[in-house]
Order: structure tokens, then C-alpha cells, then sequence
């Protein structure tokens, strides 16, 4: 968002003077640097990108001509992270990969999309917070990488990535009226992945409304050669070849209104969302995605002020989520294959409000002062099954009943300008965690049916009877501190070091999933994607992570010909939640005749300690311009990650091995071409417990090439341009079909990974009007 810079200079000259500060201390608000030329600020030097926020150089911001490549070629926002400095995706669903920085995943990275903390109500995690905006929709992408502002952070221990949509947009002043359009389609060939999407803005001066749509549909994707035998995909299924990855299907809907109204140099921005996902498959988990209904309402102000800045936000989001065996997997189980499958459904309400202040205390100080509120509630049911009792029946199964979770936040940063060359932040904050959940049940009370979690839930003797009767309510007093230095001794280099410590407290599936004496009840408590089955642990700690982060700078003066980034980072966390053995936590885990035979494990969670460092190596140069066939550069990514349980000497799982992308860039006028090759190192660091897979190195080649005109853009791409046959090192275990329940013989046994995409053709045509 941006005010006119006609305002600005129609305010008196002290507000000038603020606006002109705001922009020097936070950046990307108010005034961008083609509007600061404009203000007549004497002795201030408006550079918004090098005094924007601490820290910045591991920081990640894109700009509009990669996000327009990107969104052709992927309907996954998290995935539109992939080559970026310190971030791995884990895989899942088409739409739902869950982002890792610096080798933290998932919950321990704080998501926002439109200033909402969006949370994944799912025991799967199959509808984590990015997957609530699909990428045609995405303006803005930032990832605040280890030491991040407490005034971006909170509950989290990784960093922060912000995703916005579009901005509002009004008429010019003196125009009536802005009225424009957009039309979008793309085809992606491995997977035959069809879909569009469309925008419109009607707007005066004061006032805009924008509505966008957007749709996908897509067919289970192809490896780039058979790593599985050709075959049914179970019993009453269809025929799935070698190389076809089962269960990775999805479709997705999305749509959002957006209506701004702004006064002066106040703007009130209200977004209407809803998300219908009929469908998405999960190659690496037990069940899939049949249905995903989101709605989401949200409200958002921003002022300017003699004083500084504020801005204020409420949200409230509803999400309904059910999940089955999908078109490559089990359905009809039993002796007379009239067992219809396992309905699975879950229900979370999340309300949250927020307020902070950009206090400019002088020409130097900057405070900035806030405070946060989260309400989240959560229901896990599963259905009983018809003919499948006493087994799954008569009763119904309460996984999580009435989970609750809120989040009570505030804090203080203080951020310095002491000179042109020094920089300095300071930042306090402190959360309020509280969480609790409701009575349990199993399938039935029959205390005769054996080994699948029955029992009266009224006697402590059974295990949801035990699980009923322990203190489930938890509160947790987090506190979070950062203190960052920046050093520009000249236009050429820039210096940073910072200390963060960060905490973040368990999400509820990680406390409050109970049921420890069935496989196949474990199997589907599973957010890790690794084939095993899971169990919670009411007595974990919140996470406490402290980390250490250096970044250096070094560029020509108009940073256009060269750059060199190079960021390394240690981080410690106390009471580190990882994957234990099942019994080494709760009594009665499955053993004897009840034990596995797919080769998978049962697991539960406790608090350890870990270690993980590495560094990010991010480059790029020009190499020639005005040669007359057009300008050509080069850009390069280097991430390299180590991580270590201190207690068991077992390697952290899911660490992305050593890897760089490498691109050369051509410009011609309207036509760009990108040559991109993506190079990994083997994962050879697994985690035992887990009984991880290792994977072997390998590289692939990508070539993108797009032609604008004035009012359409041709985008065409070939990924995986040689066809190479790889493993995902984060893609997890492969159970995308066959007899996903059970864990017997039958079952889909251990040892074969996800692998990745073979060769696409991907076409996209986006039209303006």
C-alpha cells in the first residue's frame, strides 16, 4: 500500500518529516523511493532498502518478474520459495508443501498470509497456511530467515514468511475511475495440470473493490522413469503405471473480495476468502484430502500520524476438512470387502486481532510497540464405519475434542539510526500460551475388544480413560529477545550480526493426540510424511532456540553489476521436540502379534536438545548488456545445513543436503530466457529413529522463456529439461496406494521414496485489460 505523493506534500512539515522516517526505518509502508524523491526532507537520506528493518541481508524479498514466472509454473505457494537462501520444502499435497528454513519445518516457521496466522487443522497437516492463497493471488513474498524482529516473530523458532495478495489500487487523483482486468490460463504437461485464474478492479479515488479467482486441476504427476512395479493400485482401484506417482492428484478452488477504502492518509482494507479443495492426494501419507472449505474474513487498518504510524488487524477463519482412502488406495476393506473405508474430519476456528505502533521518538529512535491475540479451536472426529464393529464402531472416535489453543503477545523493539554507517535493534516480547482439550473416546467401550484404544473413557485404567483423567490444561509463559547490528562502512559492503532467542510451545496434535496401543490409529497422526505412526505426549515442553547469525554484503555501488551474500548461522534449541520410540513415553504401545510388519515404526515425541548450522551463499553478476542481442546474467544459490540431537548423537530429520542453483539470465527487449540447473549432494545424514531413507545426489536442468507485449505476457517452460530420474531427498515415504490402513504384510511396506517430477512442458498466457 501507498499514499499519493500529491498527500504528502500537502501536509504540514512536520508530518513530512515522519512519513520521510517511516519509510527510512520500516521500508515498504508508505513511501516508496520514486515518491521520496519528491519530499523535501533536508539532511535525511531517504533510502528505504538500507535502513529498512533488522536484520536485512537474510532477509529474502521477490520481485514481480520472478513471482510472474513462478506462478505459471506452480499452484503450490510454498513452493514458490524453493531456490531461495535457507529454505527446503517438505513435500506433501500439490497444493500444501510445508516450508523449512534453515532446516526447521512446518509449525516451528511463523506463516502469515495477509497478516493472518493461519493454522494447519489437520493430523496430516495437509492444509498448512500457505496453501489458503494460491500463487496468481501472491503481491509480495518475504522470508525473515534466524534472527528476526520480535515484532515479525512470535511462536516460532525458524524465522517468518509473509505472503500478501494484491494491494489495493485507486484512481489517479483527478480520475474519475480505475477500472482494469486480468485473464489467466496454463498447462503443465507431466501431470496435465489445467487451470486459470482472473482478477478485476473497479476503484475511484477513495474507494476499490477487486475481486480474484482462481482454479486447478490436475492428474497424478509422472517419475522421469518406473520406481515401483506397474499394477492395480489396490483392490477395486485403477491401473497405475511404474512411474506414476499414486495419490498425487489435487484440485483447488479459490476466491477473494477485497474492498479499500482509504481517507487522507488512513486506509481500511477488508478481504472476504473461500477455499474449496474437492480433492488432493498425498503421495506421502495414509489417507488423502476429500474436501477442504475455508472461509475467511479479515480486517485490516493503517494510519499515519504526527507521531509515527499504526496499524490494527482482526481476523476470524473457519475451515472444514475431511479425509478418506483417495482413487489409489484401499476403499472396500474386509473378508467381504464391505468395510467403507475410514472417514476422518476436523473442524478449527481461528479469531486473532492484533495493534502496533511505529513510534518516532526523534530523528534517530525508533519504537515500535505491539500487541497480539490468537484464538484457535480445534475438533478431530472420526466417524464410525458401517460393518466394520466392534473394530471402528459403534462409537465415535474423538481424536482431539475441543482442543484449544490462544496465544496472548506483546512486545517492544527499539531500533536505531546512530549514524549513516551504524544501525542497531533491540527487541522484548513475551506470549501467553494456553492450551487445553476435552474428553476422549475410542471406537467403543466394549472393554472386550481388543487393541484398539476401547474402554470406558470414564475409568483411568483404560487409555482414554487414563488420557481423561490427567491434568490436560497448559499454560506457558514464553519469552522471545533479539539484538542485531548493522555496519556500512560504504556503498559497497554491508556487515550484520545478530542474537535471537526464540520459543515456541507444542501444537496440539504434538500434545494432545492420545491413542498409543493401535498402528493403525498412530499411522494417521502423522504431519511428517515418513511412513510411521505417531502419538502425542501431554507432559512436552515449548521449544527454546538460541541462534547465533553473521551476514556480509559486498557489491558495486548500484548493486546491478555484482553482488556476493554469504550468511552463516548456529542455532541451539533446549527441549527440542523430536521422535522418540513409543514405549520409551507411554505404556502399551503396539508389540507382540499387534507389533508392525511393514517396516515401519511406531513413535511418540519428548523433549531433547539439538544443534543446526550452516550458511547461505547467494550471488549473482552481470555479465554483458547493450551487445545487441540484449543484456545476459548469472545468479547463484548455495545452502548448506547440518543439523544434530545432542541427547541421541542421531542426525535431525528431513535436513536438506548440500545444494546450489545456478541460473543464467538473458534479456532482449520483451524477451526473457532463463537456463536454471538445480544440483544436490546425497543425503547421507539420516535420522535412525525414523528410520529415514537416504537418497543419491543428482541434478536437473530448467529453461523458462517469456515474451510480453503491452497488455499480455507468453510464458512457456520445459522443467526437468533431460528427464532425470531423482528421489526428493524431503519428499518422505512412498504410500500413495495399496492398503494404506493396515500395517501388516499387506500394507505398503518401507524402503521407497517420493520421487520427483519427471520432464514437463508448461505453457502460461496471462492478458490485461
Amino acid at each position: 500500500m501507498a499514499l499519493h505523493g500529491s498527500s504528502l506534500r500537502s501536509l504540514p512539515r512536520r508530518k513530512q518529516l515522519n512519513m520521510a522516517l517511516l519509510a527510512i526505518f520500516s521500508g515498504h509502508f508508505f513511501v516508496t523511493p520514486a515518491m521520496a524523491e519528491h519530499i523535501d526532507v533536508p539532511e535525511i537520506e531517504i533510502s528505504s532498502e538500507r535502513y529498512a528493518p533488522l536484520p536485512t541481508l537474510s532477509n529474502t524479498t521477490f520481485d514481480t518478474s520472478i513471482l510472474q514466472r513462478l506462478k505459471v509454473n506452480t499452484n503450490d505457494t510454498a513452493s514458490m520459495l524453493g531456490n531461495q537462501p535457507g529454505i527446503s520444502l517438505y513435500g506433501a499435497g500439490g497444493v500444501s508443501s510445508l516450508p523449512a528454513i534453515h532446516g526447521l519445518a512446518d509449525d516451528r516457521v511463523r506463516q502469515k498470509v495477509d497478516g493472518m496466522d493461519l493454522i494447519s487443522s489437520c493430523a496430516n497437516h495437509m492444509n498448512p497456511p500457505l496453501s489458503y492463497i494460491d500463487p496468481a493471488n501472491v503481491s509480495q513474498l518475504k522470508v525473515f530467515a534466524g534472527v528476526t524482529p520480535v515484532s515479525m516473530g512470535g511462536d516460532s523458532i525458524a524465522g517468518t514468511i509473509q505472503v500478501e495478495s494484491v494491494a489495493p489500487e485507486f484512481a489517479q487523483p483527478g480520475h474519475d475511475s480505475l477500472v482494469k482486468a486480468r485473464v489467466g490460463g496454463f498447462y503443465r504437461s507431466n501431470n496435465d495440470a489445467v487451470g486459470g485464474s482472473i482478477s478485476a478492479t473497479l476503484a475511484n479515488e477513495n474507494l476499490s473493490v477487486r475481486y480474484t479467482g482462481t482454479t486447478v486441476d490436475a492428474n497424478n504427476y509422472h517419475a522421469a522413469k518406473k520406481f515401483k512395479p506397474s499394477g492395480l493400485a489396490a483392490w477395486g482401484r485403477g491401473w497405475l503405471d511404474g512411474d506414476e506417482v499414486g495419490s498425487s492428484a489435487y484440485e483447488a478452488h479459490n476466491h477473494q473480495l477485497a474492498i479499500a477504502a482509504r481517507h487522507d492518509n488512513h486506509l481500511l482494507d477488508v478481504k472476504l476468502g473461500w477455499q474449496h479443495i474437492p480433492y488432493q492426494g498425498f503421495p506421502n501419507q495414509r489417507m488423502d484430502m476429500t474436501e477442504n472449505d475455508s472461509k475467511q474474513f479479515n480486517l485490516r487498518y493503517t494510519g499515519v500520524f504526527d507521531w509515527g504510524q499504526l496499524q490494527a488487524a482482526a481476523y476470524h477463519e473457519r475451515t472444514r476438512h475431511s479425509m478418506q482412502f483417495g482413487d489409489d488406495k484401499l476403499y472396500w476393506y474386509g473378508m467381504k470387502h464391505n468395510v467403507a473405508g475410514m472417514p476422518m474430519d476436523t473442524k478449527g476456528r481461528n479469531t486473532g486481532a492484533s495493534l502496533k505502533a511505529d513510534v518516532l521518538l526523534n530523528t534517530r529512535d525508533l519504537l515500535r510497540v505491539g500487541a497480539e491475540y490468537q484464538r484457535y479451536r480445534l475438533d478431530d472426529w472420526w466417524d464410525p464405519v458401517a460393518n466394520a464393529a466392534p473394530m471402528m464402531g459403534p462409537d465415535v472416535f474423538w481424536n482431539i475434542n475441543n482442543g484449544k489453543r490462544d496465544r496472548y503477545a506483546a512486545f517492544a523493539e527499539w531500533e536505531a539510526l546512530w549514524n549513516p554507517e551504524w544501525t542497531t535493534q533491540l527487541g522484548l516480547r513475551h506470549e501467553t500460551v494456553k492450551a487445553d482439550a476435552g474428553r476422549v473416546q475410542g471406537y467403543s467401550n466394549n472393554p472386550m475388544a481388543m487393541g484398539m484404544d476401547y474402554g470406558d473413557p470414564a475409568n483411568p485404567a483404560s487409555i482414554p480413560g487414563a488420557f481423561n483423567a490427567a491434568d490436560r490444561s497448559k499454560t506457558d509463559h514464553n519469552w522471545d529477545a533479539t539484538a542485531a547490528l548493522r555496519f556500512t562502512p560504504d556503498a559497497m559492503q554491508t556487515y550484520e550480526a545478530g542474537y535471537a532467542m526464540k520459543t515456541r510451545s507444542p501444537n496440539l496434535y504434538e500434545r494432545y493426540a492420545w491413542s498409543n496401543n493401535n498402528s493403525m490409529v498412530m499411522n494417521m497422526n502423522n504431519w511428517y510424511g515418513d511412513g510411521n505412526g505417531y502419538v502425542g505426549n501431554l507432559n512436552l515442553d515449548p521449544e527454546k532456540a538460541h541462534t547465533l547469525s553473521l551476514a556480509a554484503d559486498w557489491h558495486d555501488a548500484s548493486k546491478r553489476e555484482w553482488q556476493v551474500r554469504v550468511a552463516p548461522y548456529y542455532t541451539y534449541v533446549q527441549d527440542y521436540i523430536d521422535a522418540v520410540p513409543c514405549s520409551s513415553v507411554h505404556q502399551g504401545c503396539p508389540a507382540g502379534m499387534a507389533a508392525r510388519q511393514d517396516g515401519f515404526v511406531n513413535l511418540s515425541l519428548d523433549n531433547q536438545s539439538a544443534r543446526l548450522y550452516g550458511v547461505d551463499i547467494s550471488g549473482q553478476m552481470l555479465l554483458a548488456e547493450n551487445t545487441g542481442f540484449g543484456s545476459f546474467s548469472a545468479s547463484g544459490v548455495i545452502n548448506y545445513v547440518r543439523g544434530k540431537n545432542r541427547d541421541t548423537h542421531d542426525d535431525l530429520y528431513n535436513i536438506m543436503p548440500l545444494n546450489a542453483t545456478l541460473a543464467l539470465q538473458h534479456r532482449y527487449g520483451q524477451w526473457s530466457n532463463m537456463l536454471q540447473a538445480k544440483l544436490v549432494t546425497s543425503k547421507d545424514h539420516v535420522q535412525a529413529v525414523r528410520k529415514e531413507l537416504r537418497t543419491a545426489g543428482y541434478g536437473i536442468v530448467n529453461f523458462y522463456t517469456s515474451y510480453s507485449w503491452q497488455h499480455a505476457q507468453l510464458d512457456l517452460g520445459i522443467e526437468n529439461l533431460f528427464d532425470k530420474s531423482y528421489d526428493n531427498p524431503l519428499g518422505g515415504a512412498y504410500i500413495g496406494q495399496g492398503n494404506t490402513m493396515g500395517s501388516g504384510a499387506t500394507a505398503p511396506q518401507y524402503g521407497t521414496q517420493v520421487p520427483g517430477m519427471g520432464r514437463s512442458f508448461n505453457v502460461g498466457l496471462t492478458v490485461d485489460f
